[in-house]
């Protein structure tokens, strides 16, 4: 693999920063945390001024490696993150842009490339746990609509969207992989109600959703019928694949900022402390160069992320708590104050080894899809 970087590409970069230096400094102060019409219209708004500089067609027609340089200069300069716009961005739009006809591209990626449109993601249910292949939403075809019944849960952005990437059942007698449809609905059809989840943080990014007799267009589905599955595992490369790689950069920024207050309060003369952030610079050094790896696969794949995206979550999902446990050690008592930088932020860290797909889940595909080891009964 070559994880060098081509003048072309190193252009791009020095490009990429002059700019941020010139418009970051104009940007307006970030609303509340609790303020989500506020939070959409911000970042909207940043994406809208990547869009006019033309920067927003990174994400897809863009080469795997400009991402990855576009990635890490915008966080390296602390520009806004995707925010409410996280899935369209980094999951249902790339998904599209794959596996969508010419129709469905023309629909709905320039919105989302525009900051015109949000997506949220309906895959989680509520008795499925982390076995995505259990669940039960289904949909029945009637004419040209799916009319759609059931409950998501852990529905990112939900209260501010205006799409879901959603999986329903198609087909309930074939085997539990081989029955899935990926439909893309929209959020403000009869029928669908939206309950927003408070976290342990206070944030309320996530929503319960309920489906009563939605109708959804045959024409908003990506993928044949009950191919879902396998365009449901085009999202996930992608979901564990590339949309970490600006937290993998704020995450060697942080470090940077926990070993100068532990000098200035006194914590850098604990010899364990010292060895515990130096451990952890290496281990995220190493997942940089897994993600320029698995950058450089993707490259060489047509665009898509291999099976290593899932070695990547599942160490960087450890190495993020450890880090944020890190820094409850540098802040000693006042790491339960709710106002000091990074409380909240360790909080929400202990979801990770949760989210886009369990630690479990992540070491099963290493396992079968990586190791070729034989499937547990």
């Amino acid at each position: 693999m070559d994880l060098s970087y081509t003048p072309e590409e190193e252009e791009f970069r020095a490009r990429l920063r002059e700019w941020l230096a010139k418009v970051l400094p104009t940007l307006p102060a970030k609303p509340s945390p609790d303020d989500w019409p506020g939070r959409r219209a911000y970042d909207l708004g940043w994406q809208r001024m990547l869009y006019d500089a033309g920067y927003a067609d990174v994400y897809w027609d863009s080469s795997p490696t400009m991402r990855l340089i576009f990635l890490e200069e915008t966080e390296k300069a602390g520009a806004p993150y995707v925010g409410a716009n996280f899935v369209g961005l980094l999951h249902a739009g790339p998904t599209i842009a794959a596996e969508g006809t010419a129709g469905q591209k023309a629909r709905w990626l320039p919105p989302i490339l525009r900051g015109d449109e949000v997506w949220c993601q309906g895959f989680s249910e509520p008795d499925a746990g982390s076995d995505l292949a259990a669940l039960r939403t289904r949909a029945r075809r009637d004419g040209d609509d799916y009319v759609v019944s059931g409950s998501k849960i852990w529905t990112s952005h939900a209260e501010v969207a205006n799409w879901c990437e959603l999986l329903v059942r198609t087909d309930s007698e074939a085997p539990r992989h081989k029955g899935i449809t990926w439909l893309a609905m929209p959020m403000d059809a009869e029928g669908v109600t939206v309950r927003p989840l408070r976290t342990l943080a206070g944030s309320a990014e996530f929503a319960e959703v309920f489906l009563d007799e939605v109708r959804v267009p045959v024409g908003n589905r990506v993928g044949a019928e009950n191919d879902g599955w396998r365009v449901t595992m085009v999202t996930l490369s992608f979901e564990r694949g590339t949309a970490f790689v600006g937290e993998v950069v704020a995450c060697r920024r942080m470090l940077g900022e926990l070993a100068r207050t532990a000098r200035e309060n006194g914590r850098w003369d604990d010899p364990v402390l010292r060895r515990r952030l130096g451990r952890l610079n290496a281990e995220f050094r190493a997942l940089w160069r897994l993600t320029e790896w698995n950058v450089s696969e993707a490259e060489a794949g047509g665009g898509v992320p291999g099976v290593g995206g899932s070695v990547f979550k599942l160490r960087y999902s450890h190495a993020r708590q450890e880090l944020y446990d890190a820094a409850a050690e540098v802040l000693g008592p006042d790491c339960l104050d709710l106002d000091r930088p990074w409380v909240l932020d360790r909080l929400s860290s202990l979801s990770y080894t949760i989210a886009a797909g369990t630690s479990q889940i992540q070491r099963n595909i290493v396992a079968e899809r990586i190791l070729g080891l034989p499937k547990g009964r």
